[in-house]
C-alpha cells in the first residue's frame, strides 16, 4: 500500500492507496505540540480500526506546508510503519513547469493539486483550495503553473471578526435566506457568506481573463462543497485532489521510493536531520 499525507495548517490529511483506489483517508489536527509517539499510536488506531496491515505500507509520500510537525510526523511514520517517508518538493520533483518568479515561494500543496487536476480535468485550469487559507490556482493551456492569489479563508475572517469586536459573537457559517439579516446573526452570515461568494467570483473572472478566457474552475479543500453551492463559477468540487495528486507523484517517481523500508534498527532520527529539516536544507 502506498500511504500519502497532506499537511496543511489545520490538519493533516492521510490516505491510504491499493494501486490507484483510495482504500481510506483520515484527519488528525496539525499540532506541532505532539510527540512522535502519540502520533503513530493515531495512524497505528486508524489501520487497526480498518483492518489493515501496518506492514504492507511499502511508501510513503508526503506534502507539508507546516515545516514545525515535520520532524515529529517523520518520527512517527519511521518509528511506527518502518517506512522512511519521501517529501514532495524536496527528495522528489513534482512535475509540473513552475513560472512562480521565486519558484520556492509556492505552497507544494498547491503544486500538487496542480498535477492532479490537469491530468483529470484539462487545461486551462483555475483550482480554488478553499480552507484556513483560500488560494487560487492558474494553469495556462501549456500546463503549467501560473501563479494564483491568496485570500483569507471564510472561518480565519469570522473568527478575527469575533476576536476583535466587543458585541458580536461567534456563529455557524451558513447563507440565511435573505440577504438583509433580521437578527445580528444573520446579519454576520449574510456578510460572511455572500462577502465571501462575491470575493471568490471576482477573483475567478479576474484570473479567467488574464488566462485569456474560459479556464474550467475546480474548488477543493475542506469548504468546497459549501462554497461550489453558492458560486455559480465553480464547475467540479473535488475533495481528494491533493491525495490523488500525491499518489500521480509516486507513479511517476516510483524508483526513487526503493528501499525505503527500515528494519526495527533503523526507526529513530538523528537529531541533526530535524535540524537539517527546520533550516530548510
Amino acid at each position: 500500500m502506498l500511504l500519502v499525507i497532506d499537511v496543511g495548517n489545520t490538519n493533516m490529511v492521510f490516505g491510504l492507496y491499493e494501486g490507484d483506489r483510495l482504500r481510506g483517508s483520515f484527519r488528525i489536527s496539525t499540532n506541532a505540540e505532539r510527540t512522535s509517539d502519540e502520533l503513530g499510536m493515531q495512524i497505528a488506531q486508524y489501520y487497526h480500526l480498518h483492518g489493515l496491515d501496518r506492514a504492507e505500507t511499502r511508501a510513503v509520500l508526503i506534502a507539508s506546508v507546516v515545516p514545525p510537525v515535520m520532524y515529529t510526523l517523520i518520527n512517527a511514520i519511521r518509528k511506527y510503519l518502518r517506512v522512511q517517508p519521501v517529501i514532495a518538493g524536496r527528495d522528489v520533483d513534482i512535475g509540473i513547469e513552475n513560472c512562480y518568479n521565486n519558484p520556492r515561494e509556492v505552497g507544494v500543496d498547491r503544486l500538487v493539486n496542480a498535477v492532479s487536476a490537469v491530468r483529470k480535468y484539462g487545461k486551462p485550469l483555475i483550482i480554488v483550495d478553499i480552507g484556513t487559507a483560500t488560494t487560487f490556482d492558474a494553469i495556462d493551456a501549456r500546463g503549467a503553473y501560473q501563479g494564483g492569489a491568496i485570500f483569507p479563508g471564510i472561518k480565519v475572517a469570522m473568527e478575527a471578526l469575533f476576536l476583535k469586536t466587543s458585541k458580536l459573537p461567534r456563529v455557524d457559517i451558513e447563507r440565511p435566506e435573505n440577504a438583509i439579516g433580521k437578527t445580528t446573526v444573520q446579519s454576520m452570515q449574510s456578510g460572511a457568506v455572500r462577502g465571501y461568494v462575491g470575493a471568490l467570483t471576482g477573483i475567478i473572472t479576474d484570473i479567467q481573463a488574464e488566462l485569456g478566457g474560459k479556464a474550467r474552475v475546480v474548488a477543493t479543500g475542506g469548504m468546497g462543497r459549501m462554497m461550489a453551492e453558492y458560486c455559480g463559477l465553480i464547475d467540479e468540487v473535488d475533495p481528494n485532489l491533493t491525495l490523488e495528486g500525491l499518489r500521480l507523484i509516486y507513479e511517476d517517481n516510483k524508483p526513487r521510493f526503493a528501499g525505503r523500508q527500515l528494519d526495527s534498527e533503523a526507526c529513530l532520527i538523528e537529531a541533526t536531520e530535524e535540524e537539517n529539516w527546520n533550516e530548510g536544507k
